[in-house]
């Protein structure tokens, strides 16, 4: 399981929400490079970016921090916020980016992600971020009545990378992810499943991993606060 550590950009700074409640921003640097250099270095093989100001404007917020750390970092990096149309999605793939996120064109623009996993082979993720089951967009002001699990298997035929998984009331809240309902879905379709919010200790990291369907996980907070050292868990990982 690949272990995704985050950085999550606001305003150009690093920042963690709490519940994708941007008025409850934590900034934790105002270097994002610094920040996936110091991550590169522990030895992560992934760094995921989000760009949260673009995911409630729609378009691209954080592009000097992005290239920044695409500048400074020779891990594949991973984004998304904001990336809602074909020439956004071209645009960052040729500057260096290994992956996108959909997230909200997903539920409104289903035949872009699959027109984008046709032309990027490899390089298309979808972002689902769901409460109590329902998928919300919009960096998450929107609540849909769209069910994350038809979502997901809506892709399966469509060469999708990787679907994001968050569980919006376990993120940034430090009170573990949301086992059950990531491995449920994971189990739901074949496409790989990434588990992002709450991950907030090496024992969540474990239980994740030990699920045996689950392919990565995302942890941001708990990188930032000190209650999940880097290094530490990539080797407990790879044991």
């Amino acid at each position: 399981m690949i272990l995704y550590p985050a950085i999550d950009l606001k305003d150009g700074k690093c920042v963690r929400l709490l519940r994708g409640d941007m008025s409850a921003a934590t900034v934790f640097g105002d270097d994002p490079a610094a920040q996936a250099a110091s991550f590169q270095a522990a030895g992560c093989a992934w760094l995921h970016l989000v760009d949260l100001d673009g995911a409630f404007a729609g378009r691209p917020e954080n592009r000097t921090a992005v290239e920044a750390i695409l500048a400074r970092v020779s891990v594949p990096a991973q984004l998304g916020g904001g990336i809602r149309d074909m020439a956004t999605i071209a645009q960052w793939l040729e500057k260096g980016l290994a992956r996108v996120i959909l997230g909200t064109v997903a539920v409104e623009n289903p035949a872009l992600v699959r027109d984008a996993a046709r032309a990027f082979p490899g390089q298309i993720a979808v972002g689902i971020d769901a409460r109590k089951g329902r998928v919300a967009t919009k960096g998450w002001a929107t609540e849909t009545a769209v069910i994350a699990t038809d979502l997901a298997r809506s892709f399966e035929d469509a060469g999708v990378a990787a679907i994001i998984y968050t569980d919006i009331d376990r993120d940034g809240a430090m009170q573990g992810p949301n086992i059950e309902a990531t491995e449920a879905l994971a189990r739901a379709v074949s496409i790989p499943v990434i588990a992002s919010g709450g991950v907030s200790s090496m024992a969540d990291l474990i239980a994740l991993r030990d699920t045996g369907v689950i392919a990565g996980a995302i942890s941001g907070r708990a990188l930032y606060d000190g209650a999940l050292d880097l290094a530490t868990a990539l080797r407990t990982l790879a044991a």
